[in-house]
């Protein structure tokens, strides 16, 4: 499973740019997916994933960031709508050993929250005693490379009304990593100008 993702990845069209220290890596597969990675150009962390598929009658859906933050620069407030900023905001933001996931807003102490993995069905569920909070997520990386979910590799945190729950990478998928990135620091220059994706 892990070497068919790393064909599909490696037959798609790709364009690479560095910018802002950023190494930005635009995917286009055959089915018309599309997949956007960003790296940090010094220390090589995933800082966003995300990915925008078709529909089945061909209509190109939004963009649904995996991993890391989309910065927005619209302004909520013209159409009336405000998101409240109390709410629970759910976001995962890797570090180079583990896959992570922030929650914040979430003032409940650590001994509240109760995690349940579901590994014939790819999911852990993140619940609360007192019933405040329910996410149920799973960690697409391990599904596309046909690795399994292990309930002992995770740990929860809690500090400053957030909530930080770590899973430790398996070994098999840091190296798989490890491996794709260089594939993407191999990236040349594309016909339509980009740079070079290889620093010097």
């Amino acid at each position: 499973m892990a070497e068919a993702w790393i064909k599909k990845l490696s037959s798609s069209q790709k364009t690479c740019i560095v910018q802002d220290n950023k190494r930005k890596v635009h995917f286009t597969f055959s089915d018309g997916a599309e997949l956007i990675e960003e790296y940090d150009v010094n220390t090589d962390e995933l800082l966003l994933r995300k990915w925008r598929k078709k529909s089945t009658l061909g209509n190109v859906g939004k963009w649904e960031i995996e991993v890391g933050e989309q910065s927005s620069s619209l302004n909520f407030e013209i159409d009336g709508l405000v998101e409240s900023n109390a709410n629970p905001v759910f976001i995962r933001k890797d570090t180079k050993s583990h896959f992570q996931w922030r929650i914040r807003n979430l003032p409940y102490p650590l001994e509240n929250y109760k995690i349940v993995m579901k590994p014939q069905e790819g999911q852990i569920v993140l619940s609360t005693v007192n019933k405040k909070y329910f996410k149920m997520f799973g960690i697409p990386d391990l599904t596309r490379y046909g690795l399994p979910l292990q309930q002992d590799v995770i740990e929860m945190a809690h500090a400053n009304n957030t909530l930080i729950i770590s899973y430790k990478k398996p070994a098999a998928y840091v190296e798989l990593e490890k491996r794709l990135l260089q594939e993407i620091k191999r990236l040349k220059a594309s016909k339509d100008g980009d740079v070079d994706c290889a620093t010097s």
